[in-house]
């Protein structure tokens, strides 16, 4: 099937348009058709040529000015059964986590580990169902939604969260898939630091730098026990092949660096404009 894009498809309506004119005005002037009525059709051919030409030259403004999307926005009934989805999983599946949650014991030592795990399914639950809407959020919206999920997982644990998430004025900020892509990473990251870490002190930070022509890096820092992190910045831990291809469908790179004392630092940088 044939496609083109809307600027180059309105400017050969145009050029087509104009090879149209001149050859009605070429015959209305250099017909030599003696027939009254033959010369009536002649005009009334030329002014529908005159009214085509001008509805395509009032759209191609608008054509002209076309860009592709960054994302692919999803057609209407789309979004209302990601709507009903993320309904049905909050309200049932949700509402069954938290009176499992409520059932368990934990004055029971032995019950501690349950508990941890099912607020840690009703985390993601909850994270899954934001990550359903949204689809052209810009990535500061779409971390904000994941703090305010978090934090009560972090405080519970003892963990002190500092946030450091500071848009640029005038730069263009990860929006679409790509900053659904890096949010996930933060989420990978931030259950790590809650089932492994031991830490008690998280931080997630994104800025914009100016090395390497301009680029967004988003760090998310515990002190916790840390992995075993090559020079190169590679070291194989949970999650780490997983956050890797999702740093690379963002367009950037990511790597895994010492944090304070033996805690880890996972560092990702995308180029402005990924």
């Amino acid at each position: 099937m044939f496609r083109t894009r809307p600027p180059a498809y309105a400017l050969a309506c145009v050029a087509l348009w104009i090879v149209q004119l001149a050859v009605n005005v070429w015959l209305v002037y250099a017909n030599q058709l003696t027939h009254a009525g033959s010369n009536l059709w002649l005009l009334l051919n030329l002014a529908t040529t005159v009214v085509l030409g001008v509805l395509i030259v009032l759209q191609v403004p608008r054509a002209l000015q076309w860009r592709p999307r960054r994302s692919i926005r999803p057609s209407y009934e789309v979004k209302l059964e990601r709507q009903r989805i993320a309904r049905d999983l909050h309200d049932q599946v949700g509402s069954q986590l938290v009176h499992a949650m409520a059932l368990v014991d934990r004055g029971n030592p032995a019950m501690l580990p349950l508990a941890k795990t099912l607020e840690h399914c009703l985390l993601d639950l909850r994270l899954l169902v934001d990550s359903m809407g949204g689809d052209d959020d810009a990535l500061t919206d779409r971390l904000a939604r994941l703090r305010h999920r978090i934090q009560p997982s972090l405080d519970q644990r003892g963990i002190a969260l500092q946030w450091s998430v500071m848009p640029a004025e005038g730069i263009a900020m990860p929006m679409g898939a790509p900053a659904r892509e890096l949010t996930a990473i933060v989420q990978e990251a931030v259950s790590n630091v809650l089932q492994h870490s031991g830490a008690t002190a998280l931080t997630i930070a994104l800025q914009h730098i100016k090395e390497e022509g301009g680029a967004w890096r988003l760090q998310i820092i515990d002190n916790g026990r840390g992995l075993p992190v090559s020079p190169t910045g590679h070291a194989a831990g949970h999650g780490t092949a997983s956050m890797r291809k999702r740093a690379a469908k963002a367009g950037g790179r990511l790597e895994l660096l010492p944090g304070p004392g033996q805690g880890l630092c996972v560092q990702v940088t995308v180029p402005t404009g990924s």
